[in-house]
């Protein structure tokens, strides 16, 4: 075989067919899989969730992940942000032709252990490839399947005044380290992704507090687009005070080169929740018992129904609005 991507192993031909049965199923063996039907078959019942998303990262190689890691986390946390196990993944390819298989097989084995952890099953795909030059080495695009608990079921929960919000670690570390990592800046090991499976912290949070009234993972715009997300769509004024918010060192120091607001940065393993007052101390002290929400913190609060806006408090006190991403500062951060 080819140590590199032909155009032939999208043909859905012969290479084709030995890329899938010799190195997918090596690693993404399953009984749905292995029957390599058009559509996986399987039965379920309940409520569930659907998400899709395609990466397309640059690079694609990162301390603390991969695209192909990416992928799957990505999905499940999508998944279970909004109270749903995650339990299906499609996966579907575009390789750029001359793509060098050993670096594919290097995706698959990181898929196939970011799979096994969150326990999640691969159980259809495809695979493309493109000529030379009219690609970017991978992209890869996912779909996911959950189901929803109804103890998990929040979204019909209403949001209200003096309702807390809470990020569930420091902010921007994914976005901003992706950045220096473009610019070739050397970094020690802390300066690394967030990229994290939030499942076995936000379900079991999920079963054992109903206050929780709004869950979403802050990727693409940061943890300031997602709050503008909540205010637009629940029509709340919101307050966050900037001395409260869990900031790295070195993603400050970062954020003061590069001239991007840690707020607007992407993360891949932080997730921002509303949650009613009473039981936000609680939520805090669960949350720190967790590796991934350790540095968990009450960042602000929901003020009225009077202003859809959200507001900044800083360490001088000045009042300002914070507003959604405007462009796209960190092109192809995920």
């Amino acid at each position: 075989m080819s140590d590199l991507i032909l155009l032939a192993h999208g043909s859905g031909g012969e290479s084709m067919r030995n890329l899938i049965e010799k190195d997918f199923l090596r690693y993404f063996s399953n009984p749905i899989l292995d029957e390599l039907l058009d559509s996986g078959i399987f039965e379920i019942s309940g409520t569930l969730a659907f998400t899709t998303d395609s990466y397309v990262i640059n690079p694609i190689f990162f301390k603390n992940g991969d695209i192909g890691k990416l992928a799957v986390f990505g999905t499940v946390n999508d998944l279970c942000v909004v109270g749903a196990q995650p339990l299906f993944l499609s996966l579907a390819f575009i390789f750029e032709e001359g793509f060098e298989m050993k670096d594919l097989k290097r995706i698959l084995n990181s898929i196939s252990q970011a799979a096994q952890e969150a326990n999640v099953k691969i159980i259809t795909g495809d695979t493309k490839v493109v000529e030379k030059n009219k690609g970017d080495k991978v992209f890869i695009n996912t779909s996911g399947i959950g189901i929803i608990d109804k103890q998990r079921k929040w979204k019909d929960r209403k949001i209200e005044p003096e309702d807390v919000i809470i990020v569930t670690g420091s902010i921007g570390e994914h976005g901003l380290y992706i950045m220096l990592e473009r610019l070739g800046v050397e970094t020690d090991d802390e300066v690394q992704s967030d990229l994290a499976n939030l499942s076995n912290l936000i379900l079991p949070l999920l079963d054992k507090f109903d206050g929780i009234k709004f869950v979403r993972d802050a990727t693409r715009g940061g943890v300031a687009t997602v709050l503008n997300e909540i205010n637009q769509k629940y029509k709340v004024e919101i307050e966050i005070y900037e001395e409260e918010i869990p900031v790295k060192e070195w993603v400050i120091s970062a954020s003061e080169v590069l001239g991007i607001d840690p707020l607007y940065a992407a993360n891949e393993g932080k997730a921002v929740i509303v949650a009613s007052k009473n039981q936000s101390q609680q939520i805090i002290e669960y949350l720190h018992q967790h590796p991934l929400g350790k540095n968990a913190k009450v960042i602000g609060k929901v003020k009225s129904f009077e202003k859809p806006k959200t507001f900044l408090i800083t360490r001088i006190g000045t009042r300002r609005i914070l507003e959604s991403l405007k462009g796209d500062i960190l092109p192809r951060i995920c």
